[in-house]
């Protein structure tokens, strides 16, 4: 029996939004795939490698590792059930035989001590309900030398798809939406707190460096909004207005989102 205590986490992401980034895998890699080489440079993966990749989703980063660990080996541990079907569907699909995924709890899952060379993520690591004890679980599976990256979402203002949601406020109720404090997105904004938390969790040469990347969130204005609002986050604030609410923020974050486009879609900058 699967064991969570990131029970809130785990409904979310078994429900409608790990559904939602199931389907839309394609387009969430497309937002997200220019933090892919920083990530996987920082973790400095050899050919004979064993990843853990924590928070995999739909697995496009545990795939990348396992091409770079050919060789070696990646594994795939999230939260979330239709994601990782996703994600198995998608490695057959590509004819990678040395990768595999998991459904488990980062901070509580079963790791056997020293059995990976690195443990990856792309925006897993803000998610959990103890992080000290997660990277203490985390850096007990590392072999001696092992390493540890990630990448963590810096302050929610950096964010221009952010900046584009705030622009509702006259409309949605944003409240306190994209603010730091408690699991979530923004949970690690802070340098100094990631510094503290990791040396808690054991690891110590602790580097913290703030990257930049744009993703392509829609072909145009009109699609990157409602794929925006179709999202969770974005499907919660909708959910707690009219009907008539909800479509004046489609119109004024399509509006918001028209001097993003360029290229073929909407270009919007992410900072972590």
């Amino acid at each position: 029996m699967r064991h969570f205590v990131n029970t809130a986490q785990a409904e979310a992401w078994n429900g409608y939004e790990g559904a939602q980034w199931a389907h839309n895998q394609e387009r969430w890699d497309a937002v997200n795939d220019g933090f892919n080489q920083p990530l996987l440079d920082a973790a400095a993966l050899s050919g004979t490698d064993t990843v853990l990749d924590v928070g995999c989703g739909a697995g496009r980063t545990t795939r990348l590792a396992a091409r770079r660990a050919a060789r070696g080996r990646a594994l795939g541990l999230d939260l979330s059930g239709p994601m990782l079907d996703r994600a198995r569907e998608s490695a057959v699909r590509e004819g990678i035989s040395n990768v595999a995924f998991v459904q488990g709890d980062a901070q509580v899952h079963p790791l056997d001590a020293g059995a990976f060379d690195a443990v990856i993520s792309r925006y897993g690591m803000t998610f959990f309900a103890d992080p000290v004890a997660a990277f203490a679980h985390l850096h007990r599976a590392l072999r001696p030398g092992g390493r540890l990256a990630f990448v963590c979402a810096a302050e929610a203002e950096a964010n221009e798809w952010l900046a584009a949601l705030a622009s509702l406020e006259d409309v949605l109720p944003l409240g306190g939406f994209g603010k730091a404090g408690g699991p979530g997105m923004f949970s690690l904004t802070e340098p100094g707190h990631i510094r503290d938390l990791l040396s808690a969790g054991g690891f110590d040469r602790v580097d913290v460096r703030r990257i930049e990347a744009a993703g392509r969130w829609g072909a145009d204005a009109a699609d990157a909004a409602a794929f925006l609002l179709d999202s969770g986050p974005g499907r919660h604030l909708l959910d707690q207005v009219t009907p008539a609410a909800q479509e004046a923020a489609r119109r004024a974050l399509t509006a918001a989102l028209q001097r993003h486009e360029a290229d073929g879609g909407v270009w919007l900058r992410s900072s972590s």
